[in-house]
């Protein structure tokens, strides 16, 4: 068959079979990108597909940062490209991959068309995201409105992300005549996200009048989790497919020509996880990811019988199999009986390495070190952080002589309000439950006792001990000591620190909420003056719409206070 041939075939037959690969590239691994792209087209291949659609900058990774402003990098993933654009001459599909794309002295977000051996055909990004988590106004320059792409007698609309949140771009496709949308995707997780993006695309073909595949990547980079739930939408509106929420799969749907509009008539239906699921596997998704793509050989961290550390241990052991996964008990003078006990439970029920190393001869070393320089004064917060200091040190040094990653336990209410020791229990490379209120830390053990999605690598059954989402919180540093000797009731700080860190809401609206405004004023204050201690705080996984690092940023000099 010659290349005119071929390039007629769909435009007669009047169908489609389309691959969509919903994958996990490691940003950065050319060559294993690469690899991964043509074991999909081979996979794809066997199944009759006539296109394979892969997500956005699959070649490089997504997102790359500052790394595409390397020459080597840029040049690496364009040899990739070549390479698969040569073994497309065998005949078999298609394929649509992203990378970035040297054009001149202009440096753009890419799609490129492989077909018959060659690139076919490219298009740029054109709506370049500047907000949140995005940065790519830094590295990229938009393309200029894009025109469809020629592929076997089709002609194919492709909005690259954020080209299909905004209407000109598929606008534009549609009226050069553009016959369904294919949009790659590098769009991150936070809850609710799944049903914000469908809306969106709703609109998109509503607009247009087109049908449109959406692909998305899925797995972790740094704190972003990409949670794939790639799926397509009819040109009525009406959802064609529904692809699985973390998890790698390709999907091959079947479209047919019915005058002049694409229907999909057949590709899988699946049901998407509920919010407490969804938050559970993105923090196992991230935390796995980052452990493996930085190549750990597995995770250490202190177990100290709260609820904030039995939770990290059952996403470790969730995420990573109980074998990689070393729980360490730092007891105290202050540590109960209670907390032994828990401790051990959350040990047994999921079957991890345990050991107990006392941190008496540490502090104890610590205060006749000091005494001298310290005579005179009353003991108090500095003594604490003593025990938390100590503690994080000699995790520490059970990484660096073993080579697992510490692992930190803070939950973002105490990340919020400065409730957290900076070279003490902050030490670590990785927080998977960073972004998660307390509220929520206790929302989700009660969740994962009684439930435990496919593809999880921990038991069945109860995994954190009731009695550990039951009692009262404490940090143990003092005697009879409680987290709400200085805090608010749990469920009252988060509902302020979600106004004023998600919402960004006023004191006066928080106020209005039923909150004691010298309260939120407090809390305000906490939040504002811990900025200094977030900022060498380990990377966490993104679960809300707005977590510290990348999405808020704000000066650690800072004299606001609202006091409206």
């Amino acid at each position: 068959m010659t290349s005119a041939d071929r390039s007629s075939d769909l435009s007669r037959a009047g169908r489609l079979r389309l691959a969509v690969a919903q994958l996990n590239p490691v940003l950065g691994d050319v060559t294993g990108n690469l690899e991964l792209a043509r074991r999909a087209r081979a996979e794809a291949a066997g199944q009759g597909a006539d296109l394979v659609l892969f997500s956005e900058l699959f070649l490089s990774g997504y997102p790359p940062e500052d790394l595409v402003l390397k020459p080597a990098f840029v040049a690496a993933c364009r040899e990739a490209l070549d390479t698969l654009a040569g073994e497309t001459a065998d005949g078999g599909p298609g394929v649509l991959v992203g990378l970035p794309w040297r054009e001149g002295d202009k440096l753009h977000n890419a799609v490129a068309l492989l077909d018959a051996g060659r690139v076919v055909g490219v298009r740029f990004k054109v709506d370049l995201p500047n907000y949140g988590e995005f940065d790519e106004k830094r590295v990229f320059q938009p393309g200029p409105l894009p025109g469809p792409l020629g592929f076997r007698g089709l002609r194919l609309g492709v909005p690259v992300c954020e080209d299909s949140w905004n209407d000109e771009v598929c606008e534009c496709l549609a009226e050069t005549g553009a016959e369904i949308l294919l949009v790659p995707n590098g769009s991150p997780f936070h809850a609710g996200k799944p049903e914000v993006r469908l809306q969106v695309m709703v609109q998109r073909v509503v607009e247009t009048d087109l049908p449109l595949v959406y692909c998305n990547q899925v797995g972790g980079q740094d704190e972003l989790v990409f949670d794939g739930a790639s799926f397509a939408l009819q040109a009525d509106r009406s959802l064609a497919f529904q692809m699985g929420e973390f998890c790698e799969e390709i999907a091959v749907s079947d479209w047919r020509r019915d005058g002049e509009t694409w229907i999909c008539e057949s590709g899988p239906r699946v049901a998407l996880p509920d919010t407490d699921s969804a938050r559970w596997q993105a923090c196992v998704l991230g935390f796995r990811d980052y452990v493996e793509k930085n190549r750990f050989p597995g995770v250490v961290l202190g177990l100290s019988g709260g609820i904030d550390s039995a939770v990290v241990a059952a996403m470790a052991v969730d995420a990573l199999g109980a074998e990689r996964v070393h729980c360490v008990m730092l007891p105290y003078r202050y540590t109960s009986d209670e907390s032994l006990a828990d401790a051990q439970g959350c040990v047994d029920a999921l079957g991890l390495r345990y050991d107990i190393v006392s941190i008496a001869p540490a502090v104890e070393g610590f205060t006749e070190c000091l005494g001298p320089l310290f005579a005179g004064t009353d003991a108090g917060v500095t003594e604490e952080n003593l025990q938390s200091r100590a503690r994080g040190t000699i995790l520490m040094a059970i990484s660096n002589k073993f080579g697992a990653m510490v692992a930190t336990t803070g939950n973002k209410s105490e990340m919020s309000v400065g409730y957290a020791t900076l070279y003490g229990d902050m030490n670590g490379g990785f927080n998977p439950i960073k972004d998660l209120y307390k509220t929520q830390v206790y929302r989700l053990a009660a969740w994962r006792n009684a439930n435990r999605p496919e593809g999880l690598k921990g038991p069945d059954g109860i995994v954190i001990p009731e009695n550990i989402i039951t009692k009262v919180p404490t940090a143990e540093l003092r005697e009879n000591q409680t987290d709400q000797d200085s805090l608010p009731e749990y469920d009252v700080l988060d509902d302020i620190l979600e106004c004023l860190v998600e919402n960004e809401m006023s004191v006066g609206e928080i106020e209005a909420r039923g909150h004691d405004r010298e309260l939120i004023h407090r809390i305000e204050h906490l939040l504002y003056i811990a900025e200094y201690k977030r900022r060498q705080s380990a990377p966490g996984v993104k679960i809300t719409r707005k977590n510290f690092g990348r999405d808020r940023r704000y000066p650690i000099t800072n004299r606001f206070r609202d006091r409206s």
